[in-house]
This record gives C-alpha cells, structure tokens and sequence, in this order.
C-alpha cells in the first residue's frame, strides 16, 4: 500500500539541520517510531507531502527549507516577563537561560517558550519554534502503511 492521505504511516527517520551530515536534532527509531495519519496536519504538510507514494521498506531522504519548515525567526516573537510573575507560588524558581518554559494565554492556549535573557528585573522568553531558521534534513525509513481505523 502506498502513503496517501488517509492512510496511517509508521516510520523511522533522522532529522538533522545544516546538510545531511549536520546537527542531529532528532532520531526517531523502529523500537518507538512515529505514527502519524498522513493528511491530517499532525507533521508538517511539506514532510507528507515527500512521502506520498512511498511504500513500507522504501528509505527517503530530502529536505525541506527554513520556508516549508518553521519560518524565520520572527522578532516579534519574544516577550518580556517581570521576573515577580515566577515567584509568587510557595516553592517556586526563577527559570535560567535556555530553560523551558510554558506559558498560558487568557483563552487557556498554552505557549512554550525559552528563556533567552534575564535582565534586572524581566525575563525575556522566546516563543520561536525551536527550529525556525533551519533548513531541515531528514532520512529514514517507512516501516508500515496501512488504512487508518474506523472511527
């Protein structure tokens, strides 16, 4: 069976950024591979895209640019945040640069971002995708293909 929208595909890959013999950013194998229904925006539309066509025990490799991937870093995207605002729960901390840290709109949405500077008084968190700015390269495997369970 081949990879189309609609059907559920298990595979392996290794994502890397700069060439294929880059940064690698993400292994994905066989004993906890990735699941996905093609189609149904759970991988980024450019990525299914690539792999329509493809059968289980076909390998793949290709790219997508920092434009079918993430985007640019978006300036806009990072935000101030006194520093109070963390500390006011019994028992809380004050994230360190590099840190991980959710955030929550007003609408119950919830934003991860990364401290990415700590001034005197505020946190400044970036809300870009960790990937924006990369070109991203992956290779892999498709493991099965099958048609996707009656709902």
């Amino acid at each position: 069976m081949e990879i189309k929208n609609g059907t559920l595909v298990t595979l392996e890959y290794d994502l890397f950024v700069d060439a294929f013999d880059g940064e690698l950013i993400e292994s994905i194998k066989s004993d906890e591979p990735a699941v996905f229904l093609c189609g149904n925006e759970e991988m980024l539309e450019p990525f299914e895209e690539k792999l329509i066509g493809l059968k289980a025990g076909d390998s793949f490799k290709f790219s997508l640019t920092k434009e079918e991937a993430y985007g640019d870093e978006d300036e806009d995207a990072y935000a101030e945040f006194p520093k109070n605002m963390f500390l006011e729960e019994e028992g809380s901390f004050l994230p360190e640069i590099g840190d991980y840290v959710p955030m929550e709109d007003e609408d119950g949405n919830v934003f991860d971002g990364i401290v990415d500077d700590i001034t005197e008084d505020f946190l400044i968190i970036d809300f870009n995708h960790p990937l924006a700015g990369e070109d991203l390269f992956f290779t892999g495997t498709i493991l099965k293909v099958e048609d996707a369970p009656a709902e």
